[in-house]
């Protein structure tokens, strides 16, 4: 799952970006307001954390402009401030949830699953290519019948593949949507990560699901 960020505290980015990304989030951040709508109006996350007071345009009308265009992606405030009425303003303007700073890392995660559930369960149905099925919702996957156990960066790939059924995705695609544009780790990432799914969900079953399209990425289609 993607997720933007928009926070001006350097110190809280740098916290939630490695923790976001321990629990198999690709994250892009922002440190103003201007910058944060921008980067919401031309690119698609599945979920975004929004500070209140930020650099430019504060949170709330960040919010309120992203409403205004259209724009469904659930958003989570954050703020320092202790107030009903900031919580109230927060959720008027268009907001799924509010958070007080300072928080904990297991309830924020916890607060933005139960968002991206909120959203799956609005318009996003269990996605399901030849025997394999994956539940946004429940996080669970099988194939023909039979549960299997990923880490939350596997799930992401997976969930990306299967999103794009068929279609043919590059390394770097993946790696911008999974991991993070402009990740320094390299694209060997995306090949071991391949390898790890395909021991999964490939090879203890009849057929292959991924393919590898030499010279360009992976797809993942039906049984081969």
């Amino acid at each position: 799952m993607r997720v933007l960020v928009v926070e001006d505290e350097a110190n809280i980015v740098d916290y939630l970006k490695a923790s976001l990304e321990d629990e198999g989030f690709a994250v892009d951040v922002a440190y103003d307001g201007d910058t944060g709508l921008e980067m919401a109006l031309t690119e698609a996350y599945d979920v975004i954390t929004l500070d209140i007071m930020l650099p430019g345009m504060n949170g709330y009308n960040v919010c309120g402009e992203l409403r205004a265009a259209g724009i469904a992606t659930p958003v989570l405030m954050l703020t320092a401030k202790d107030g009903e009425y900031d919580e109230a303003d927060a959720l008027d303007i268009g907001a799924d949830d509010f958070l007080r700073k300072p928080f904990s890392l297991v309830v924020l995660v916890a607060r933005l699953r139960a968002l991206l559930r909120r959203g799956a369960s609005k318009g996003s149905a269990r996605l399901q290519v030849a025997d394999l099925t994956l539940d946004p919702a429940s996080k669970a996957v099988e194939r023909a019948g039979r549960r299997i156990e990923l880490t939350p960066r596997e799930f992401t790939l997976l969930e990306y593949l299967m999103y794009n059924a068929g279609q043919v995705l590059t390394k770097t695609q993946i790696l911008d949507h999974v991991w993070s544009p402009g990740y320094l780790g390299g694209e060997n990432v995306v090949e071991v990560y391949v390898g790890y799914l395909r021991k999964k969900i490939d090879q203890p079953f009849d057929g292959k699901l991924i393919a590898t399209v030499r010279g360009v990425g992976y797809r993942l289609g039906a049984a081969s």
